[in-house]
């Protein structure tokens, strides 16, 4: 019997989708899936307005609900992180100690990247643990989510000036 093997465009699709849920409320649509064994043991999307949280980034919902299933704070030595966006300085720590085998990463993330893009914590030279990354998995439609969200975002906030506009006009 054979096993079936899953691509990393595979599971990047489930973050993208991850990805929808956090722009259906409002968050800034990051996805995050962790897999280990063919099988999804974490998930999460980006939630810091919601559940008031600013550590609440996908990847950090995606290893806590990994962790808390697995009953421990380590994941197993296959497990691989696939989400949308390039981790932060704070997701790369978070990743660093929960032993992650391997991270995929649909786009960079120019001012606040921490693999490849802002910052290279790698190349410190500092971390006990260190992973590999591959990026540019489905780039573009990663990519094309988070600046159809700030699209939205920055002609939401126009309209809201404009109705702000009209109402001083009229008192």
């Amino acid at each position: 019997m054979s096993e079936t093997q899953f691509t990393d465009e595979y599971w990047m699709q489930l973050a993208y989708e991850q990805a929808a849920l956090a722009a259906e409320q409002g968050e800034i649509p990051v996805g995050a899936v962790i897999v280990s064994q063919n099988q999804v043991i974490g998930r999460g999307y980006n939630a810091p307005i919601s559940l008031n949280d600013p550590t609440a980034h996908a990847e950090i919902v995606a290893l806590r609900e990994a962790c808390q299933s697995l009953k421990n704070y380590r994941l197993p030595e296959d497990a691989v992180l696939y989400v949308t966006l390039e981790p932060c300085t704070m997701c790369v720590g978070a990743l660093v100690h929960s032993r992650i085998s391997r991270v995929v990463f649909g786009t960079t993330e120019p001012k606040a990247g921490s693999l490849v893009s802002a910052r290279k914590l790698f190349e410190t030279g500092y971390y006990n643990h260190v992973f590999p990354f591959d990026s540019g998995c489905m780039q573009q439609q990663c990519a094309e989510q988070l600046s159809a969200f700030f699209k939205l975002r920055r002609e939401q906030k126009r309209q809201l000036k404009l109705q702000e506009k009209l109402l001083n006009a009229h008192k």
